[in-house]
């Protein structure tokens, strides 16, 4: 789901050959924003345990309403994976 649900075929393309896979272009943002959000929680959470369950936790915080961030970033929606990303870069002083 947080790589726009490629096809099964898809993966095993990638598996099999993974020099000669090519990447639609919604897959591909939605990899660096998965790496993005990574990083950031990284920076901002520098115990692997606090940045990995971070993301499962309820979070008052407006872009997730009480939810946790996993359910907006499984929400299907390349716009739910920038909203996290962005709520993360403005939490390192990125973005205000």
């Amino acid at each position: 789901m947080l790589l726009g649900s490629p096809g099964r075929s898809t993966y095993f393309k990638w598996k099999h050959a993974p020099q000669s896979a090519r990447l639609a272009r919604d897959t591909l943002e939605r990899l660096l924003l998965i790496l993005g959000i990574y990083k950031a929680l990284q920076i901002l959470l520098p115990d692997p345990k606090a940045a990995d369950t971070w993301v499962r936790r309820p979070n008052a915080a407006p872009p997730f309403g009480g939810r946790p961030a996993l359910d907006r970033m499984l929400a299907g929606n390349i716009s739910d994976l920038i909203a996290v990303r962005q709520y993360l870069d403005a939490m390192r002083g990125g973005w205000a």
